[in-house]
């Protein structure tokens, strides 16, 4: 999934479907977030289990084989851990803020929430309320449908390319504008069982 990425990676991945079939992407026309770019990838995927990580080269491939032992067994998500994350100091701390706040609204039960390295069954994804920044937000998500979650400590390196839009002052008070809003859908979720149907 290309965001208009101004990086080399969409003719990287090009180039890499025109040389494997089972290779293929979706590009968007103008860039539209990272929740846009996830929801168009749920929307093409043609497999059950759907892996996510991002093109920063933060995230380690070497990973995906243990996130996907750990997913199955009643598991539907597997999260990565950055137990030993190399960003900024900056990015660091605000980090442990966003999550001290998050969990002090709604404790989603997991260590990292904003780790791209994600395993997740592709029919429940779809099946997300869909809105803006709502990737920080899958594993409560999908708390809401039932899934039972793992967690998965992982490697995390320094950003090779690219520079993170995270950690300024009007993404905080978006996130607390998001935070306020999946607060109100958790309280308004609607669960039912039914008993017999025709």
């Amino acid at each position: 999934m290309d965001d208009c990425s101004t990086d080399n990676s969409l003719s990287i991945i090009k180039k890499m479907a025109d040389d494997f079939d089972e290779v293929r992407f979706v590009a968007f026309a103008e860039n539209r977030g990272q929740s846009a770019a996830f929801c168009a990838g749920f929307d093409a995927v043609q497999s059950d289990i759907v892996v996510t990580m991002d093109a920063d080269l933060q995230n380690d491939p070497a990973d995906i084989p243990d996130m996907l032992a750990a997913f199955g067994d009643g598991c539907e998500m597997v999260i990565g851990w950055r137990a030993k994350r190399k960003d900024t100091f900056i990015k660091r701390i605000s980090s442990k803020i966003a999550n001290a706040i998050r969990d002090g609204i709604m404790d989603d039960g997991v260590h990292d929430t904003g780790c791209s390295l994600k395993v997740m069954r592709s029919d429940l994804l779809r099946k997300l309320p869909r809105f803006k920044n709502m990737h920080r937000y899958f594993p409560i998500l999908m708390k809401m449908q039932g899934v039972l979650i793992r967690e998965v400590k992982v490697n995390h390196r320094e950003r090779a390319t690219g520079v993170s839009k995270y950690g300024t002052l009007d993404r905080a008070m978006a996130g607390i504008y998001d935070l306020i809003g999946v607060k109100w859908l958790i309280n308004r979720h609607i669960e039912f069982t039914v008993k017999e149907k025709k």
